[in-house]
């Protein structure tokens, strides 16, 4: 069976932890479902905006909203402070220039 140690020991990787890295940025890359999964667990754990949630999901600012309610997550609407509002345009602007 492969190991971790494996890649690190053919020089493939600098370290286990850039190995188990670049593994799980793969895996979220190829399951959206974690993706989502992951958004809403951060959303209602870490206090992360709407905005961010759905730039980490990959999906819209309307599809995680939806994805929340049909969650049964009532989604925290608007910031509540300036650096908030600041956040949302940035992570908005990032998943709209990562769209094109």
């Amino acid at each position: 069976m492969l190991a971790i140690q494996d890649l690190v020991a053919a020089r493939l990787y600098s370290s286990e932890e850039a190995a188990i890295q670049d593994a799980v940025r793969i895996l979220l890359r190829e399951r959206p479902d974690l993706r989502i999964g992951l958004a809403i667990y951060r959303y209602e754990h870490e206090n992360l905006s709407l905005a961010r949630a759905a730039a980490l999901a990959g999906v819209s600012w309307a599809q995680m909203k939806q994805i929340l309610l049909e969650r049964g997550i009532v989604p925290r609407l608007g910031p509540e402070t300036m650096d908030e509002a600041q956040a949302e345009v940035q992570a908005l602007r990032q998943y709209f220039q990562e769209q094109v």
